[in-house]
């Protein structure tokens, strides 16, 4: 492939899932060389495969819950589980704000601002496809327990809560949710790390990654185990950002550990999907 020939945009969200996965190492995630025991490459390969459908359909000007509902399900016709949603989350707006010409934080915010009820409705549609790790409900709970799915919709049409409202409720614990209420900054910034970088793609994304990592406590982490450890891995990626700790010794370590900062590798997908949107070449 040369400069001059142009992938569409479903086309680069794809691609910036399997590039994501393909990079190495990414301390704690799944990489080309790194699988967890009940999640492989080869799960995620097949789950971006999968996504494709859902990701035209955001490239197409559908709804975003809509979307975003029909990529996690086909992103789920594998035997690992789940994937791919928080990356899956993050690009299906950013796809949408590309589709329409202009791919910038200011145009990402205003699909954000655009999603109504129904795309809540789709958001908690696409539990139903995967297991995903979620904190259990406080008791003041200001929204539906996002366990349960479509049985939700009744309340969420009555109360009128949209996709914007959902995620500006979810923000302060979830850092994909935190991107839609402050306009995509982290993956924004991860882009131009990527696009900044040298050599490699998936070297440079690698970098982006623990430039990340080592900026931010990882939520999904914080999730499935606690804050001292979001802390800890915080810590040890900045030791390894800046030469202090074998960050391949690190990756087989958290692995080995059942730590996944998952999060994180979401922001690097986003990345790369505004990296190649905005003339990465690959």
């Amino acid at each position: 492939m040369t400069d001059t020939v142009r992938r569409s945009t479903a086309e680069n969200a794809q691609l910036a899932l399997l590039l994501e996965v393909s990079s190495t190492p990414k301390p704690g995630n799944v990489d080309r060389h790194r699988d967890h025991d009940d999640l492989r490459f080869e799960h995620f390969v097949a789950g971006a495969v999968g996504a494709r459908e859902g990701l035209d359909r955001a490239a197409e000007g559908a709804p975003v819950g809509e979307a975003f509902e029909r990529a996690v399900a086909g992103m789920s016709g594998q035997t690992g589980g789940n994937t791919q949603f928080g990356a899956v989350l993050l690009v299906v707006p950013l796809v949408r704000a590309a589709a329409a010409g202009d791919l910038t934080p200011e145009s990402a915010r205003a699909v954000v601002g655009r999603t109504g009820v129904e795309d809540a409705v789709g958001f908690y549609r696409a539990f139903e496809h995967v297991d995903v790790a979620v904190d259990d409900p406080p008791d003041d709970l200001a929204l539906p327990d996002v366990r349960r799915g479509g049985d939700a919709a009744p309340e969420l049409r009555e109360r009128g809560l949209t996709l914007s409202d959902v995620m500006a409720e979810s923000a302060p614990g979830d850092g994909i949710a935190r991107e839609y209420t402050e306009g995509f900054e982290r993956t924004f910034r991860t882009a131009d790390r990527i696009r900044e970088g040298s050599g490699p793609v998936t070297d440079r994304a690698a970098a982006a990654y623990l430039a990340a990592l080592a900026a931010e406590v990882d939520t999904f982490v914080v999730t499935t185990h606690d804050r001292e450890t979001a802390e800890e891995v915080r810590r040890r990626a900045r030791a390894a950002r800046d030469g202090e700790e074998d960050p391949e010794e690190l990756a087989d370590e958290l692995v080995e550990r059942g730590i996944n900062p998952g999060t994180t590798a979401d922001l690097v997908a986003g990345g790369l999907f505004v990296a190649l949107e905005r003339g990465l070449v690959v």
